[in-house]
């Protein structure tokens, strides 16, 4: 079979490395791919929203299955198009994908269909929204309408906080049409949690569950970023929770976007926050979360290019989808400054027998080099969590590049929790 996943980030690698393991598959095509992933598929220089010229590539290339991985080509309705021109894909049409495409939806959604989440208040007029945070509860979380590269979430401590954040969205564009409406809503406590899910629109299936580590600093201070690593499983995510999520949650999700004439197949990424009023939904993403991808394909021991093929056929529930026992920890390592302001175009050196997932690099005169904020995810799997965080943080210690910043606490907090 011939493949073509479309992206070039972690994630990307991730999924190609995993369906490389169906020994049916005899060429894989990654568009774009980078510098990492062009050891294991080969790279197309076709940019992941040029939906035409992947869609033209396709065909001509006789492809037998694609994968669409990112947000943007599936908002933008990659899957459409090149379903109609006959290639068998994998992830949600255009119509669906508005579940992550659009905030204002899916929190409409979520309250028409009485899905637990944050209460909240939608904005198109900047001053409305402004006058609203006069008297809103503090902290608060202020959303970008649209999509923002995982960056447009905002949590303010305070009021001031709060309108620098709308004005930030709203009149200086900081994610373009992304903030032309916003989102204000309440600010949750508890334990986070992120489940990917394998969905047909009939049956769902949880992946195991993750901790993703979205700060940039230590301590989970600084700015938001798109990850900095990840744990799986999660033990917050106990069996009594992931029932009740299964029952409140992700089933009522997939009735309700049937209801809307919205069917969902692909994968649909939970993210969750455990409150003292139960489970909630904090987002909903479309795709593969990433990092999250890094720590949970490496636990799948099923074939994902198979499971793949059920979800098209709509015949998930007559797939296997079986999952190690194991543990998994990802730690991301960027380019120091991200997500500001950093410096890329460095040599990277790193051992070749490893499970590291290449996000933002390129092959510069026969050399990988730097060349994004995150450039690599490198991942363990051991039969316990402290031996998988402990092998990371080995195996980040033989990867060698100018300017690499990681965190040094991932699976610190899951650590400390399971210990109670």
């Amino acid at each position: 079979m011939k493949i073509l996943v479309v992206g070039g980030g972690g994630r990307e690698h991730a999924i190609i490395k995993k369906i490389k393991e169906n020994k049916n598959v005899t060429e894989i095509f990654a568009l774009p791919g980078n510098g990492g992933i062009a050891a294991d598929a080969t790279c197309v220089n076709i940019g992941a929203k040029d939906i035409d010229a992947i869609t033209e590539f396709a065909v001509r290339n006789n492809i037998d299955f694609a994968v669409v991985a990112p947000d943007d080509p599936l908002v933008l309705g990659a899957v459409d198009s090149l379903n109609a021109a006959g290639i068998k894909t994998f992830g949600p049409n255009k119509a669906a994908a508005i579940i992550e495409g659009s905030k204002v939806f899916s929190k409409n959604l979520m309250k028409k269909y009485d899905i637990p989440t944050a209460a909240y208040e939608v904005f198109s007029d900047m001053e409305k929204a402004l006058e609203y945070l006069d008297t809103a509860p503090i902290p608060t979380v202020i959303k970008a309408d649209g999509l923002a590269l995982g960056k447009g979430v905002i949590i303010a401590a305070t009021r001031d906080e709060a309108k620098s954040a709308v004005r930030s969205m709203m009149q200086d564009k900081v994610f373009g049409d992304s903030g032309n409406n916003i989102v204000v809503e309440e600010f949750l406590e508890g334990p986070e949690v992120s489940v990917l899910s394998f969905t047909d629109g009939k049956t769902i299936v949880p992946m195991i569950s993750s901790m993703d580590h979205k700060r940039a600093l230590d301590g989970d201070k600084g700015p938001n970023t798109g990850g900095m690593g990840t744990v799986a499983p999660n033990p917050y995510y106990t069996e009594e929770i992931a029932d009740r999520c299964m029952k409140e949650i992700f089933i009522p999700t997939i009735e309700a976007m049937n209801k809307e004439g919205r069917i969902f197949s692909g994968c649909l990424y939970f993210g969750l926050m455990l409150t003292k009023n139960g489970p909630k939904v904090i987002e909903y993403n479309c795709r593969f979360g990433d990092p999250e991808t890094q720590v949970v394909l490496p636990l799948l021991e099923s074939d994902l290019l198979d499971i793949m093929l059920n979800i098209y056929d709509r015949t998930l529930d007559k797939a296997e989808v079986k999952f190690s026992d194991k543990s998994a920890c990802c730690v991301v390592m960027a380019s120091r400054g991200y997500p500001q302001k950093y410096e890329t175009g460095y040599e990277i050196t790193m051992p070749q027998d490893k499970n590291i997932y290449v996000a933002g690099a390129k092959i510069d005169g026969g050399v990988l080099k730097t060349a994004g904020g995150r450039v690599l995810g490198v991942t363990e799997v051991a039969d316990t969590l402290a031996d998988a965080v402990y092998n990371a943080y080995k195996t980040v210690d033989s990867v060698k590049f100018e300017n690499a910043y990681y965190r040094k606490d991932i699976g610190a907090k899951a650590l400390k929790a399971e210990e109670k």
